[in-house]
């Protein structure tokens, strides 16, 4: 099984930014756990990050045919954009949603997630360990 992780706008602050609301792991910390546990469950992990819409975009339409899922978290992209999801469908792979923060519990605005309407799952609220959970259920469903 391939998996590729994608991160959008901001999460190459993580560590830094309100690590109050988004723990003090940085992006790279994750990385290196979820490339950990693909490695220990025969997993291929890649992972990207991007503060630009088109990028994400371009990596998700170049995953058609080559990763069986993507595990996405697009950041305050989830929420505003309509080409991620776009995107989305034309991969038809799996997708995993990801969240470090409770976005249910935050402003209004982050209610809403474009992301959700093309995902199979969503992990939120559980902070970096969101990836892991991701990671363990696409492998397991794969089994």
């Amino acid at each position: 099984m391939r998996i590729l992780i994608l991160n959008g706008p901001n999460l190459n602050t993580l560590g830094l930014r309100e690590p109050e609301i988004y723990g003090s792991k940085t992006l790279e910390d994750i990385i290196h756990e979820c490339l950990a546990l693909g490695k220990s469950l025969g997993v291929e992990i890649a992972a990207m990050q991007s503060n630009h819409e088109g990028a994400l975009v371009d990596w998700i339409q170049g995953a058609k045919g080559v990763y069986d899922a993507i595990i996405l978290n697009a950041g305050g992209l989830t929420h505003t954009s309509i080409a991620i999801p776009d995107a989305l469908r034309f991969y038809e792979g799996r997708v995993i949603e990801v969240h470090l923060s409770q976005i249910f519990s935050r402003e209004e605005y982050r209610h809403h997630s474009y992301i959700s309407e093309v995902a199979e799952g969503v992990m939120c609220g559980f902070g970096w360990q969101g990836y892991l959970m991701a990671i363990r259920y696409l492998a397991g469903k794969a089994c």
